[in-house]
């Protein structure tokens, strides 16, 4: 594990148990075992990952820069990771579609950033149509999976997370330093929250499990 990853991994960790303090300090109630708060904790990981490989693309790509090969394999690589932390729970299949599908938002998500920066609005509207039927087809498969994951709840979480991330590409390509700064900060809270709903509905799924 290098250095960026250690640091990443510690205030993963932080945030972890803010989040921990501030959701027993609102809901009264706390998660109800150290099982669960691992789980928070390793799904707030990922998805922080997420986040940030994903912001490492888009400069990378925006800028033509060498790495984009690498830097596209290890954002690729986050999206198997969300998939196999959900095998236990659901199985491998599930968590094979779950990668498949994660997979798929992040290439067209390419096509977006791509779009955005030669300034093509007729592909810039088509990637943005195949994103967001990828992120209900997402939604469609996890409700599914889940019943404490409602459709409407995925769905409205993954298209803030488009916009958010379209906001991403343009205020860079508009460099608009500060907003482009602010927008990360969003970007990173909305995920954080994605991921405490996401794993505190799997707490709820199997509660013997934790």
């Amino acid at each position: 594990m290098n250095q960026r990853d250690l640091i990443i991994g510690a205030l993963v960790l932080i945030v972890g148990a803010l989040g921990y303090q501030l959701y027993h300090e609102r809901k009264q109630t706390k998660l109800p075992s150290q099982a669960a708060f691992q789980l928070q904790t390793a799904m707030r990981q990922l998805w922080a990952d997420h986040a940030i490989w994903t912001r490492d693309y888009i400069t990378a790509a925006l800028a033509a820069a060498p790495n984009v090969p690498e830097v596209t394999k290890r954002l690729l690589q986050n999206q198997q990771d969300i998939g196999q932390a959900l095998v236990p729970y659901y199985g491998k299949t599930a968590g094979d579609k779950v990668a498949l599908l994660l997979k798929d938002h992040i290439l067209i998500a390419a096509d977006v950033v791509a779009a955005a920066k030669a300034n093509d609005n007729a592909k810039l509207k088509s990637a943005n149509e195949r994103w967001h039927a990828n992120a209900q087809d997402i939604a469609q498969f996890l409700s599914g999976a889940n019943p404490n994951w409602p459709k409407a709840m995925l769905e409205e979480m993954l298209y803030k997370h488009l916009e958010l991330t379209t906001n991403e590409a343009t205020t860079r390509l508009k460099q608009q330093w500060q907003r482009d700064i602010q927008n990360f900060d969003l970007i990173f809270s909305q995920l954080m929250a994605m991921a405490d709903d996401l794993s505190l509905g799997i707490v709820k799924q199997f509660p013997a499990k934790f």
